[in-house]
């Protein structure tokens, strides 16, 4: 046994003494706290149940394992707890680590109204008009469906369970605790500080993933990190990208290049093809003018098609190179999207990435044969396929049509309106008359196939002669008078009577059509098929034959020329 030493004179108090001065000293040191207080203990005791604590006063607080949830605690740690009760019946005192947290957290919380701080929270439950948020600690918020999300929520089912900071919008505990939250604003400010941070650390041709987040008429956004880059449609592949949707899906994962930043603008563009090197670089190792290729029409336009040589160069067969003798009037007639096309490079532009393309090079041109094939002299029956106001066109294969002009129908007759005298789809004999196969130009005849009257014509008369003829019509100038080989000749109203007294319209309304008539052929021209004859000049000419027959005749002694002269005008026959 140990020694102690003690005073003279000292007294030693008695063990009932001791504990009594002990008991005193405890209530005193509670004297200062007031149940509901926060204070600190060290952990001095865990068993399977309970957590010991040491709060400093006479007796230890026990508290339930479960108010530590999965974090509990080790022997000497310090933990806040709140003074439930100084002392039970037993002599105990009653903590609480629960309440603790609880009281230390809504300090948290108020702390983080006052300074705009964000707590955070797991979105619970869905309820009117938005979400109910635990933020744990026995603290629950409502969070607006409007501040729930950057976005406008479509399945309000994807937020149930989410964990998430918040900001709080509106904080009371007067009488019931009413906090009102803002996720939206708190993902707005996020979302800056991802972009600022990679606008600071990304630069023009690096390597980013992204998920693919929507569609557009033009590509596809790009979600890198609740902020977005736009894929163009023309930089997902080299080649001919019509639909975005079939180069990449949504929700997918890809890696992109960074191919364009605006920070100003909030800009970011970016690439699936820059993975690979572009094929215009190489384009003159590959190919040259003249080459035959092999393609497929992506596209048809007013102009023409687009035509996928490979994948990232594609070019432009014009309307005009499609056939060497069809006139195409839309691409559709002879082409459709999907379309295998052989074609010939006509040329090309490396700086704008063009080609020009041509379907009809491939093939045979057949107006290199037409002079062979349609030589002047040849005779066809073809079908007339188009009425001009200057001629017809008759086809004479597919592609190419002769040209009939109005004045090719008739030696005689001058045609004003060729739908009188021809119907498109009806056969028609024809003759060539001209082919040039470098001008793609054949002219056909119908009035060649016979002689020329004319010419027949003035090999039987001459200017001078007498001729007669029918009446066909009469104008104001004159009549017209068909003769032999069924030719107009006009006889002008100053050259219908002999009579020279008698006004021109006058002599004009003793003429009608069908009328038979004698007259003067007083010019002729087989060269410009025309006819002039007059009735006058017959008639003087008359005059002076029986003038001379007169001047000649012996029975006519005895009489004078005035007699005769006399006689015609009196209208009266001699005696």
């Amino acid at each position: 046994m140990g020694i102690k030493e003690v005073e003279m004179g000292a007294v030693v108090p008695s063990k009932d003494d001791i504990q009594t001065q002990l008991q005193e000293q405890y209530l005193k040191s509670l004297e200062g706290l007031e149940e509901g207080d926060l204070v600190d203990g060290h952990v001095i005791q865990v068993t399977s149940d309970f957590i010991f604590v040491d709060v400093g006063y006479k007796s230890e607080g026990k508290i339930p394992v479960a108010e530590f949830g999965d974090n509990q605690p080790k022997v000497g740690e310090v933990v806040s707890v709140i003074l439930v009760k100084k002392e039970t019946h037993s002599g105990e005192i009653v903590v609480s680590k629960k309440r603790a947290d609880e009281k230390i957290y809504w300090r948290t919380v108020s702390n983080a109204f006052k300074d705009h701080l964000a707590v955070e929270g797991e979105i619970d439950k869905e309820i009117k008009g938005g979400f109910e948020v635990n933020l744990g600690h026995g603290l629950r918020g409502f969070l607006p469906a409007s501040k729930a999300d950057v976005q406008r929520v479509e399945k309000s089912e994807k937020l149930i369970g989410l964990k998430s900071q918040f900001y709080l919008e509106r904080l009371y505990s007067e009488k019931k605790v009413n906090i009102v939250l803002n996720r939206r604003k708190w993902m707005e400010e996020d979302i800056e500080k991802r972009r600022e941070a990679f606008f600071q650390k990304t630069q023009i041709g690096d390597s980013v993933k992204g998920e693919v987040k929507s569609f557009t008429s033009f590509g596809a956004f790009i979600d890198l990190g609740g902020f977005d880059g736009l894929l163009h449609i023309n930089d997902m592949s080299w080649g001919h990208v019509t639909r975005p949707k079939d180069f990449v899906k949504k929700g997918q994962e890809i890696d992109l290049k960074v191919i364009r930043m605006e920070p100003e603008e909030r800009r970011i563009n970016l690439s699936l093809k820059h993975f690979t090197p572009d094929p215009w670089s190489t384009f003159e190792e590959r190919y040259h003018i003249g080459d035959v290729v092999h393609g497929k029409v992506t596209k048809l336009t007013d102009y023409g098609a687009f035509i996928e040589v490979e994948e990232g160069i594609e070019g432009l067969a014009h309307i005009s190179e499609f056939s060497w003798v069809r006139k195409v009037r839309k691409p559709e007639e002879v082409l459709k999207v999907g379309d295998p096309v052989e074609c010939m490079i006509l040329n090309y532009d490396l700086q704008a990435g063009k080609v020009s393309l041509g379907l009809k090079q491939v093939q045979d041109n057949p107006w290199d044969q037409v002079s062979v094939k349609y030589p002047v002299g040849m005779r066809l029956t073809r079908k007339v396929v188009k009425l001009t106001a200057a001629g017809a066109f008759v086809e004479l294969e597919e592609g190419i049509d002769g040209f009939l002009h109005s004045d090719d129908l008739s030696w005689t007759k001058h045609v004003k309106n060729v739908s009188s005298e021809l119907e498109v789809g009806k056969e028609l004999e024809v003759i060539v008359i001209e082919s040039d196969s470098q001008d793609r130009n054949i002219r056909l005849g119908v009035k060649q196939l016979s002689e020329d009257p004319w010419h027949s014509f003035s090999k039987a008369f001459r200017v001078g002669v007498t001729i007669e003829g029918v009446v066909s019509s009469v104008t104001d100038f004159g009549v017209f008078v068909k003769v032999q080989g069924e030719i107009d000749g006009l006889i002008k109203k100053q050259d219908l009577s002999e009579d020279k007294d008698e006004p021109y319209d006058d002599a004009l309304k003793r003429f009608q059509a069908g009328q038979a008539v004698k007259a003067l052929v007083i010019e002729l021209s087989p060269e410009r098929q025309k006819l002039g004859l007059s009735i006058r000049d017959l008639a003087r000419r008359q005059q002076r034959e029986e003038l001379t027959r007169f001047m000649q005749d012996d029975t006519s002694e005895g009489y004078t020329l005035g007699d005769l002269l006399k006689g015609k005008d009196d209208g009266k026959p001699n005696d």
